[in-house]
């Protein structure tokens, strides 16, 4: 199949999901065509099948921001018309979905008929999509979608609450690549950080507040109090700046260190002992599967889909959001030297559920559905 893939280029999860989803597809011999306003993060090898095409945004001085959604429907058409694609995958719903309904329909008065899956990844349904202001724009577009998928049961079911949407919704989990993310020999690296045989506790994410990061450095501060520790934070956002100062009133930043965006998370997350994902929101959690397949177990939060990746007890814990005290508790016994491996092996063995192999097919299957339910319209009419 030749593939259309259209995301956000950033360390978010759907902009990894939709990279790391077309980079294995390449893998399997099918073109893949990246649309984007720049290179994906993770589009950083050479393949044959690997395509990227870049969405010019010119500044006119009649408008006060950039019309980007006009300029990539644009390109939809033009990447679909000279690249003779099969199917375009568009990632997050604003505005990928509109802009991906806007290009299909120039094409349909051409002739041609571009199938659209549209998949659903959290806050474009939870935050950003439920504003009245992008409603029912979100709605539509989902509607119009020739497929539709979300990463988890959780999202699925809160987009039929949350919008009128009237198409069927497929749950494709996100995925990992073991390949990359396995548990690797850094000693070295974990002697410079815990020299003196400390845990370590690790935390990853775009420092907004629905991450929680100041439960993070809670959890850890009382758990110091118990166990020698140490906390890694990894990441960069608007909440940096109030999480430093928490540290230096909480005393901890001997024991702290902020590591900034890291492109080779595996390295770190390979000598952690503890991964906390403590969010508000989070429609799946990519960043804790990561955590696992490198041996990682999780102590998080119950919110959106996290509890059907994290099973409580046995992955790890699942608390409460902002329930701090249960979450030490909880810290400090996944973290006794007799119960930490037995979680460490558990954790793997559930990462390898969501294996790429196991989600891939199911892409591949849905892809084919949707482009054979075109065809048949297409002859009905």
């Amino acid at each position: 199949m030749k593939i259309g893939i259209v995301c956000y280029p950033t360390f978010g999860g759907s902009g990894v999901v939709a990279t790391e989803l077309g980079k294995a597809l390449a893998r399997e011999g099918h073109q893949i065509h990246f649309i984007t306003y720049r290179q994906p993060t993770r589009l950083d090898f050479f393949s044959a099948n690997l395509f990227y095409h870049e969405v010019d945004i010119k500044s006119y001085p009649l408008f006060e921001h950039a019309p980007y959604e006009l300029a990539l429907a644009s390109k939809m058409v033009n990447v679909v018309k000279y690249e003779q694609l099969d199917l375009l995958h568009v990632h997050y719903a604003i505005p990928h979905a509109s802009a991906a309904y806007m290009a299909k329909q120039i094409l349909k008065e051409e002739g041609i008929n571009i199938p659209v899956v549209t998949t659903l990844h959290g806050t474009d349904i939870t935050l950003v999509g439920k504003d009245p202001s992008y409603e029912p724009v979100v709605t539509f577009s989902i509607n119009q979608s020739d497929g539709v998928t979300a990463v988890s049961e959780d999202l699925r079911k809160a987009t039929y609450e949350l919008f009128a949407v009237k198409r069927e919704i497929k749950v494709i989990p996100n995925f990992i690549d073991l390949e990359r993310f396995k548990k690797q020999k850094k000693e070295h690296f974990k002697l410079a950080i815990c020299p003196n045989g400390e845990k370590l506790i690790v935390h990853t994410s775009n420092f907004r507040k629905v991450k929680r990061v100041e439960d993070v450095i809670r959890v850890f501060y009382e758990v110091r109090k118990v166990i020698p520790v140490k906390l890694l934070l990894v990441g960069d956002g608007p909440e940096r700046d109030k999480m430093e100062r928490l540290c230096r009133e909480l005393g901890t930043c001997d024991d702290v260190r902020f590591l900034g965006k890291l492109e080779a998370v595996e390295e770190v997350l390979s000598v952690a002992d503890l991964f906390m994902m403590p969010s508000e929101k989070e429609s799946f959690g990519l960043a804790a599967l990561e955590a696992m397949a490198c041996e990682v177990p999780i102590l998080s939060s119950d919110a959106g889909g996290i509890p059907e990746l994290n099973i409580d007890g046995e992955t790890g814990f699942v608390c409460k959001i902002g329930d701090v005290t249960t979450m030490t508790d909880r810290a400090l016994y996944i973290l006794k030297d007799e119960n930490l491996q037995g979680f460490k092996d558990r954790a793997l063995k559930r990462a390898k559920e969501f294996d790429v192999v196991n989600i891939l097919p199911m892409y591949e299957s849905f892809y084919n559905q949707t482009i054979e339910k075109a065809k048949d319209l297409i002859i009905k009419i």
